[in-house]
C-alpha cells in the first residue's frame, strides 16, 4: 500500500513538479525499493520514446514561406511608395521572424538538453545498478573509460572534502557519447555529465553559474574542448563547491 502511494506520485517527480522535500523523500524511496525504481526507470523510457516520436516531424521550409508572402502587404497604386513601404515591412517581418523562429528553437533545443540530462540523472539513480565501474578511487574510474569515450579528463582528488566518488557509465546525448559520473555529499547524489563541445547537436550557453533547471541545481562550462554539466539536487554551494574542484584538475 506504500508503494501506491510513492508511485502516485512518480509522473510528478520525473516531470521535476514536487516540493524539494517530496523529491529527496521519493529519491530515498526509490535507491531502496527495486520495484519502484523499475517502475521509475520503465516511466523514464517511455517518455523519452514519445518525446523522440515528437521530434520526428517539424515544420518544413515550404510552409515557413507560405507564411512570410501570407504577411506581405498587397500593392499599392503609387508603386514607389507601396513598393518601399512594403520592402521595409517585409524585411522587418523577415528579420523578426527569423530572429523569434532562432530564438525558439535554441529555447526548445535548451530545453531538450535539460530534459534529456534529467531523465538520464533520474534513470540512473533510479536503476537498481547505477553506475558500470563502481569505485570512490579516481584512479580506477577515469581509465575505465579509455576506448569507451572519445577523449580523456582528469578527477579530483576528493580527500578532506565533503564529496565522494561513487563510480561512472558511459551516457548518450544525441548520438554522442560521454561520461557520466557519480558523486555523493552527505544524502545528495551529484551527476557530471562530460561531453565533447558540441555535443551531437546541442547547443549550450558559456555560462558558468549555478542555476535552477526543473527542479535541479545546474552549473556548466566549456573546458579544454570539453563541456561540463554538474546536475542534482544538492545546494547550489555543494555544486558550486564540486565544480570548482573540477575546473582545477581538468587542465592538470
Amino acid at each position: 500500500m506504500a508503494c501506491e502511494q510513492w508511485r502516485s506520485q512518480l509522473d510528478a517527480y520525473l516531470d521535476g513538479e514536487l516540493p524539494s522535500e517530496a523529491m529527496r523523500s521519493l529519491d530515498a524511496h526509490l535507491r531502496g525499493c527495486p520495484a519502484c525504481a523499475a517502475d521509475a526507470l520503465a516511466r523514464v523510457q517511455f517518455k523519452r520514446s514519445i518525446k523522440n516520436a515528437g521530434m520526428r516531424f517539424a515544420p518544413s521550409a515550404e510552409l515557413r514561406s507560405k507564411i512570410q508572402k501570407s504577411i506581405a502587404p498587397p500593392a499599392r497604386r503609387n508603386w514607389n511608395i507601396g513598393w518601399k513601404l512594403g520592402t521595409a515591412t517585409l524585411g522587418l517581418a523577415l528579420v523578426v521572424g527569423a530572429v523569434t523562429s532562432y530564438l525558439g528553437r535554441e529555447n526548445i533545443r535548451e530545453q531538450q538538453l535539460y530534459s534529456e540530462l534529467t531523465d538520464l540523472h533520474v534513470a540512473t539513480l533510479a536503476s537498481p545498478n547505477p553506475v558500470d565501474v563502481v569505485s570512490s578511487d579516481r584512479h580506477t574510474v577515469k581509465p575505465w573509460f579509455q576506448g569507451k569515450v572519445p577523449f580523456t579528463f582528469n578527477l579530483p582528488e576528493l580527500q578532506n572534502t565533503d564529496f565522494t566518488l561513487l563510480g561512472g557509465r558511459v551516457a548518450y546525448l544525441g548520438q554522442t557519447s560521454g561520461a557520466h559520473l557519480i558523486f555523493q555529499v552527505r544524502q545528495h547524489e551529484i551527476s557530471v555529465f562530460i561531453f565533447p563541445e558540441p555535443a551531437g547537436t546541442w547547443n549550450f550557453r558559456n555560462e558558468s553559474k549555478v542555476e535552477r533547471k526543473q527542479t535541479f541545481n545546474v552549473e556548466e562550462w566549456n573546458q579544454d574542448g570539453l563541456r561540463y554539466t554538474v546536475f542534482g539536487d544538492a545546494s547550489p554551494e555543494d555544486i558550486q563547491k564540486l565544480s570548482a574542484l573540477l575546473k582545477a584538475v581538468a587542465g592538470s
